[in-house]
């Protein structure tokens, strides 16, 4: 398997705006289905996504408390919206709107995920992108990830706290 990229290009990918990203994982988060747009944003093939943890493409300057406030909210049988911004395999990036759905079976356990992907609005990217970065600075005091996590996730509720926010009205507020 094809790892990411270590070194960030600093380049930006794009897709239509007619175009949506599709995943969807298992509960564990690892790869079940992509879609011909993710494959080729991302760079991988549909052999190197599939199985691997969705987190094959997470971009460092993606907040680790961003993610763990999305898993917490998915696994709480709830879906999410939120703006993220993702590392292609060759260390490109490209940011997308995400809307991500638990899906249940019959007796309402948790069988997976599915997400969709839009091309984000560039104006909210641009303010979202401050907020992150506030908060990869809190966890970047940190080596380890958890650690990480511990920081990042008191931050991001502060964050929210002091705008007198949620975080799904502060990502359609943007």
């Amino acid at each position: 398997m094809s790892r990411p990229a270590t070194t960030l290009t600093g380049r930006e990918r794009t897709f239509g705006a007619d175009e949506i990203i599709v995943s969807k994982t298992d509960p564990k988060g690892r790869i079940t289905y992509a879609n011909e747009v993710f494959v080729r944003i991302s760079g991988y093939s549909e052999d190197e996504l599939l199985g691997q943890p969705h987190c094959l493409v997470r971009h460092p300057e993606m907040p680790r408390c961003v993610f763990q406030f999305m898993w917490d909210t998915l696994k709480g049988g709830q879906e999410i919206f939120a703006y993220v911004v993702n590392r292609s395999k060759n260390g490109d990036h490209y940011w997308v709107f995400a809307h991500v759905t638990p899906t249940f079976d019959v007796s309402e356990t948790i069988l997976g995920f599915h997400s969709n992907r839009r091309v984000p609005d560039v104006r909210s990217v641009a303010r979202v992108k401050g907020v992150y970065a506030a908060l990869c600075r809190e966890e970047q005091r940190f080596e380890n990830p958890k650690q990480q996590v511990s920081a990042g996730m008191p931050a991001l509720h502060a964050f929210l706290e002091s705008e007198k926010t949620t975080y799904e009205e502060l990502v359609f507020s943007l």
